[in-house]
């Protein structure tokens, strides 16, 4: 770290901010101002994160500083095997006494433990901080609490209009383009039994210098974590961000809508964008992104329904799950609103289990650091919504494991959306299904030694089991409800004995994997 007279403003730059046109950097001054970046261990630790999404983190941030330093301008970067320091405070605080610039400048952190504590940090040290808005959003938090005012529920269906509307994407003036807001019924199919045909493989970015020094410090400092580096081949740059987008759009977005819940055996990418890492990071703008879906279908290459599947992930789910996190935090993150109290099983942490469809799941995450929407809603987030994991272990483990996970996107999806956790604050009924569902959406249940049909006894399918468990030990809460109870009208044809067995079943399950999951 370099020391000099006159700083005006330091820009701490966190390492899911890395936008060349993020709005701490408008002003700069190469002359007066300098930008402050750290990589800290707590960062990696607080939750037990994963080789990939350590490695994504580390090796994108160093080329976003490179790219500053090309352009001439001070970098004060704290690299990880270069320094002491257990936590970003204490680096900050450090270097904030040495450095002593006017004031320090940052863009609202997009977690909220760091929006708390970095600011604290800077007051303690007896400077101003300035806050700036993310411009890398549709909409701002405080457009979102507007919207949510007064409403009763928040639903993603309804803020998704808003939106649309607000924006003007895929409309016709007040009407949505081609007279419909949503294709679901046109999209979401399984590919067959002749499976997938012809899938592109995604455009790949092996590592250069810089990420080849990092796979290496990640391996050496984290070698005990879960993960497969000899196959990291993310996009770390804006530039090839960019290039990844084009590469959707071109060969796997006509195809995306009609099988973007389908599932099939080693066969990880599919026809999925693999674009929320590079998101979330801020190296590609959502309106790129939409801009280029929305161009594709103008142009005849994707059919509506495709686009407007996408298009309702990017500027619907996005930016509604962060405008709930940002309006119910700290408190959204305690949510428990169904007790569940079980420990996570330990095969979530290396995928050692006798159900293909968690094992193809958890051995692809664990050894990528991503899978795909229903691979996280319906198999892992499913499976623990039934066996009533508690909903803040689930939470940690998704922090941890995918390459993608912030907080703010993170969090409400787990919490809110797949563990119903918030008691229906996000989505109107729990995400639980029985492998029946798994066996229409895949082909995970071919060779599996559960029958995906049978509920009780030793080859009754663990999802089958839990989900008939999970409608009996609710029952009295979502009997009546009006989206809910025709699911659990189900269990009307259930005789006692059946219950009896089912229940014995799901014990059996949860005292198997107890002891594991505490070992």
């Amino acid at each position: 770290m370099s020391v000099r007279p006159g700083l005006r403003h330091l820009v701490v730059v966190l390492g899911d901010q890395l936008d060349p046109d993020s709005a701490a950097l408008h002003d700069f001054d190469p002359d007066r101002d300098a930008v402050w970046m750290a990589e800290v261990a707590h960062e990696a630790s607080h939750v037990w994160s994963t080789q990939p999404r350590i490695a994504l983190f580390l090796a994108a941030m160093r080329h976003f500083r490179d790219a500053l330093r090309a352009r001439g301008w001070r970098v004060e970067y704290r690299a990880l095997d270069r320094h002491d320091f257990a936590t970003l405070e204490e680096a900050l605080a450090h270097d904030l006494a040495a450095l002593r610039p006017d004031k320090v400048v940052a863009v609202r952190p997009g977690e909220w433990r760091l929006a708390q504590s970095l600011p604290r940090v800077v007051a303690e040290a007896g400077l101003g901080w300035s806050e700036r808005p993310d411009l890398h959003f549709f909409c701002d938090p405080a457009d979102f609490a507007d919207w949510a005012r007064g409403r009763r529920e928040l639903r993603m269906e309804h803020f998704y209009r808003w939106i649309r509307r607000r924006e003007q994407v895929l409309m016709d003036g007040a009407q949505p383009v081609a007279g419909r807001w949503n294709f679901d019924a046109d999209n979401r199919r399984s590919f067959g039994k002749g499976g997938p045909q012809k899938v592109p493989a995604p455009a790949a970015f092996p590592p250069d210098a810089v990420t080849g020094e990092v796979i290496a410090l990640v391996r050496a400092r984290f070698g005990d974590r879960p993960g497969d580096l000899s196959r990291f081949d993310w996009p770390l740059t804006p530039a090839q961000a960019r290039q990844a987008l084009d590469d959707f759009v071109a060969l796997r977005l006509p195809h995306f809508g009609r099988y973007q819940d389908a599932m099939w055996t080693d066969q990880p990418w599919l026809f999925h964008a693999l674009l929320s890492a590079a998101m979330n990071l801020k190296l590609l703008s959502p309106r790129v992104v939409v801009e280029a879906a929305v161009r594709a279908w103008r142009d005849g290459h994707a059919p509506i329904e495709a686009v407007e599947g996408f298009v309702r992930q990017v500027i619907g789910w996005r930016e509604f799950v962060r405008g709930v996190y940002w309006l119910r935090m700290p408190a959204f993150a305690q949510d428990n609103a169904l007790d569940a109290q079980q420990p996570l099983p330990a095969f979530y942490w290396d995928g050692r289990t006798h159900m293909v469809c968690m094992r193809q799941t958890l051995q692809q995450t664990l050894q990528l650091g991503y899978a795909h929407h229903i691979q996280r809603l319906m198999v892992t987030g499913a499976f623990a919504l039934m066996l009533g994991v508690a909903p803040a272990q689930i939470h940690a483990w998704y922090l941890a494991v995918y390459v993608d996970a912030v907080e703010w996107v993170e969090l409400p999806n787990t919490l809110g959306m797949s563990q119903f956790a918030d008691g229906g604050r996000m989505v109107s009924k729990p995400y639980a299904a029985s492998g029946r569902y798994i066996q229409r959406m895949s082909n995970y249940c071919q060779g599996c030694r559960y029958d995906p049909g049978a509920a009780s006894g030793e080859d009754a399918c663990p999802f089958t089991t839990l989900y008939w468990d999970f409608l009996l030990r609710h029952a009295r809460r979502f009997a009546d409800h009006p989206r809910a109870a025709l699911q659990w009208r189900s269990l009307e044809r259930l005789d006692e004995e059946q219950r009896a067995a089912i229940a014995a079943r799901a014990a059996q399950l949860r005292a198997l994997l107890t002891p594991l999951a505490d070992a």
